[in-house]
């Protein structure tokens, strides 16, 4: 009985755990947690939050573009001179930022509880947001470190950095952080390029207006800036002076002594940008080694007298051809190492921006074939070795000559200045799509050809740009040509001394490398002696070729003479097409010519000869008025191009020349 009421006994009641106990066995994993937190925390806001930055230049700092005698065209960027310091600074200039933007500054700790109440009562009255509750920390944690994104998580963020930097600095240093960075429109950041922008002064120097007038753009730069809102800057200067009064930083009497500020522009006005300037920006950007306070100045190759006789036979070849459906145009001219001298993207840069020089991926048509013969000649044939110009067909594919002429056996010399689709077809088709891509590459041009037979006649989409630095490679007999717009001062060069132009090279010059160059030459320059386009033809050796695209939705040309690489195109933005005269050898050849012909005098490089009148006197002169009448009758097709008139006589064709093509 003993030994069974041993066993039947319970258990030991084991004492419930205290309220420590419980909490103590998560305690120090949570103390764990919560340190790793802090430490995170701490690495973020060192990492994210440099408290230096705002001090430092702006990192895309404002360019001031010119061309290539020095004048400015355009600027483009973020002005920002250098730091302020606060005890150089008339008191009343931090002031009135501090009285309109935090009466609190010097009492809260980053966070202002009381002002953030106070703004939540005010736009409750208002119906609205009439106040905000931002500290001037938390204005600049959110200007300096953060983005504009309109979050819970933003804010939170904002908050943070804020009570960081109230531990990291002091008041003034915050101000100057601030004054030194903060946004106050028209490119202006930083109170020291305000300043200079809107009243052409230095901090130092402000009135107590302009200080007010400053400290209220804060609030809305954009909609306030006195250079367009001088009436809404000067309203809320004064709301500005009368705070400052509220909190004491000045008398009311000294509010009323104020002098309302007068906007005093410190910078030229110039363009944010021109067909030119947004193509050579980028170039500008990525050859900047480092930044800098203030506006760093860029010398570009723009030729401001290049660039008024492009826009001139732009605007002048386009009023001509009015009821043919033509609507926009682009030249860009280049000297044969690829140097920009001017552009001209579009009619009307204000109505649209978009650069159809360079940005505008458009068939190239029968300009093409220069890969073409290149990569023939490459193969071993020569401008008198015979192609067929009669009709082919390649699967379902039957490609026209635009006459909708054959010619049959013919030579290549004649087959490019006519523009021949089917000897063009022909040869792609015998040296092969990967010899044609392989010249366009050899002369800088990426992305490809197209595979289809067709290519040979210029389908593959290419800008303007490219097309004609591929023209520039055979003028200065290197490839690939660079196109670049930035001056770059040449190896015992002085840059106050005009630059020395370099000519076209010598044919023979790149015999060695480039064996095929000197042919080519041959027949881009009979294409315009002889061919498609005789309409370009100038009185010193010229050389080039006309592109018309299917159904005349692109007409161009693009050659060199002299010192100067020019590619001229037409169309329409939608892609509609153009009247059925405007192909390669008429309109853009003329404008071509226009522009070669202005440019090249100018230069020096293209000699006028004698006026039409000039010649019928010298010739009257010489053999009286009746024997000049019958000779000028008796002669036949000879072009004397006088440099603005050409004048029509009559004489045998040269041997061994193909005859002339009628322009396509």
């Amino acid at each position: 009985m003993t030994g069974l009421s041993a066993s039947s006994e319970a258990p030991p009641e084991v004492p419930p755990r205290t309220r420590w106990q419980r909490i103590r066995r998560w305690l120090v994993p949570g103390m764990a947690i919560a340190a790793g937190l802090f430490t995170a925390l701490v690495v973020w806001l060192v990492v994210t939050t440099p408290l230096g930055r705002a001090l430092e230049p702006a990192k895309s700092p404002a360019l001031v573009l010119t061309d290539s005698e020095g004048r400015p065209i355009a600027r483009r960027g973020d002005y920002k001179e250098a730091p302020i310091e606060i005890a150089k600074l008339p008191k009343y200039v931090p002031a009135a930022l501090v009285a309109i933007e935090d009466r609190r500054f010097y009492d809260h700790m980053g966070v202002d509880p009381v002002g953030i109440m106070r703004a939540l009562f005010a736009n409750a009255r208002a119906g609205g947001v009439s106040q905000g509750g931002s500290t001037l920390t938390q204005q600049f944690a959110k200007t300096s470190f953060l983005t504009a994104e309109r979050s819970i998580r933003r804010k939170l963020q904002e908050v943070i950095i804020a009570l960081y930097v109230e531990q990291r600095l002091t008041k003034d240093e915050i101000l100057e952080r601030y004054l030194s960075s903060v946004y106050f429109g028209d490119g202006a950041f930083g109170i020291r390029a305000a300043a200079r922008v809107y009243f052409d002064t230095t901090p130092e120097e402000l009135t107590l207006g302009e200080a007010a007038m400053l400290a209220g753009l804060v609030q809305a730069p954009s909609r306030l800036a006195p250079s367009r809102h001088l009436k809404d800057a000067r309203e809320r200067a004064a709301l500005v002076l009368a705070a400052m009064v509220d909190t004491g930083a000045i008398t009311a009497a000294e509010a009323k002594k104020a002098v309302p500020a007068r906007y005093v522009p410190g910078r030229k006005s110039l363009p944010t940008g021109s067909y030119f300037a947004d193509w050579v920006l980028p170039q500008a950007r990525d050859a900047m080694t480092e930044t800098a306070y203030g506006e760093i100045i860029v010398r570009t190759t723009l030729d401001h007298d290049l660039q008024k006789l492009a826009e001139r036979a732009v605007k002048d070849a386009l009023a001509g051809a009015q009821g043919l459906n033509v609507s926009q145009a682009a030249l860009v001219a280049m000297r044969p190492d690829g140097t920009v001298v001017a552009m001209v993207g579009g009619t009307d840069y204000k109505t649209s921006s978009f650069n159809r020089a360079t940005q505008a991926q458009r068939q190239p048509g029968s300009s093409f074939k220069l890969f073409v013969y290149l990569a023939a000649l490459d193969a071993g044939l020569t401008p008198g070795d015979i192609v067929e110009d009669t009709p082919i067909v390649i699967g379902d594919y039957a490609p026209k000559n635009d006459d909708l002429k054959y010619r049959g056996p013919i030579s290549l010399a004649t087959a490019f200045a006519a523009s021949s689709n089917v000897a063009a077809v022909r040869l792609g088709q015998m040296v092969g799509v990967p010899a044609v891509a392989a010249q366009v590459r050899k002369l800088g041009i990426t992305g490809g050809v197209s595979l289809y037979p067709a290519m040979a006649l210029g389908t593959t989409p290419i800008t303007l740009v490219d097309m004609t630095r591929a023209y520039a490679a055979l003028a200065s007999g290197k490839r690939p040509v660079i196109a670049t717009g930035l001056w770059k001062a040449r190896p015992g060069e002085d840059p106050d001394e005009p630059r020395e132009i370099e000519a076209m090279a010598d044919p023979d010059a790149a015999a060695a490398t480039w064996p095929s160059r000197e042919p080519m030459l041959k027949l881009l320059n009979s294409a315009v002696r002889n061919g498609t386009g005789n309409k370009a033809a100038l009185n010193i050796p010229t050389y080039g070729k006309t592109g018309t695209t299917q159904n005349h939705r692109d007409a161009l040309f693009i050659g060199f003479a002299g010192d100067l690489v020019v590619g001229v195109w037409v169309g329409n933005d939608d892609n509609s097409p153009m009247a059925g005269s405007i192909v390669g050898g008429s309109l853009p050849a003329r404008m071509w010519k226009r522009f070669m012909v202005d440019a090249l005098t100018k230069e020096g490089k293209l000699p006028r000869g004698p006026s039409p009148e000039e010649l019928l006197m010298r010739m009257e002169n010489s053999l009286g008025a009746d024997d000049t009448e019958a000779m000028l009758d008796a002669m036949d097709n000879v072009t004397i191009d006088t440099g603005d008139v050409e004048v029509t006589i009559d004489t045998p064709l040269v041997p061994d020349e193909p005859p002339p093509i009628e322009a396509q």
